[in-house]
């Protein structure tokens, strides 16, 4: 029976491919930590201003909820890159290689199709707020295609991301589910 693997990252071996999109996977993930960051930083600011200058706050609120959002997007490469996704490996582990092989490449099929359509469809929901010129309707009135550019960029870099996981499981780079063989 399979055991489980102590590998943390997708493996990229000598493939130029799959370690362009783990540097790209890696830099989101940075980029995902600077917006959580500025998020706490932005909250201490608004707290600061509320409650010890007794001010009133205008763009803090909506800018940390774009921020958080924006980051658990932006943020999606890098967490499958790491493999830390939520997996239920019951399956997968009572399977030989062989079989372990196949579910684990109709697994990454169906994800990328569906991350597709989600990319899709963030890249058309995006263009309209910027061609509409949405704005939020807060007192900042942010250009709204700002914040939803997260979505077709988290989205477009997981599909890189899933796209690069089937490649290094084509080639023998990877192992199906990140799995020791029997």
């Amino acid at each position: 029976m399979a055991t489980h693997s102590l590998a943390a990252a997708a493996r990229t071996g000598d493939n130029a491919f799959l370690r362009a999109i783990a540097a790209l996977s890696t830099l989101a993930g940075w980029c995902s930590a600077a917006m959580v960051v500025a998020a706490v930083v932005i909250t201490c600011q608004m707290i600061f201003v509320r409650f010890v200058l007794n001010g009133s706050t205008v763009w803090q609120t909506e800018a940390v909820i774009y921020l958080v959002i924006g980051s658990t997007l932006i943020g999606l490469p890098y967490v499958q890159r790491l493999r830390g996704h939520v997996n239920v490996d019951l399956i997968p582990l009572s399977l030989r290689f062989g079989p372990r092989r196949v579910l684990c490449i109709a697994t990454l099929g169906l994800s990328i199709a569906i991350v597709a359509v989600m990319f899709w469809h963030g890249v058309e929901y995006w263009h309209i707020a910027w061609d509409r010129g949405w704005r939020s309707e807060s007192v900042w009135g942010v250009k709204l295609w700002i914040p939803y550019l997260a979505i077709p960029l988290g989205f477009g870099l997981l599909l890189l991301q899933l796209v690069a996981d089937m490649v290094a499981l084509l080639t023998g780079v990877d192992r199906p589910f990140n799995l020791e063989s029997d």
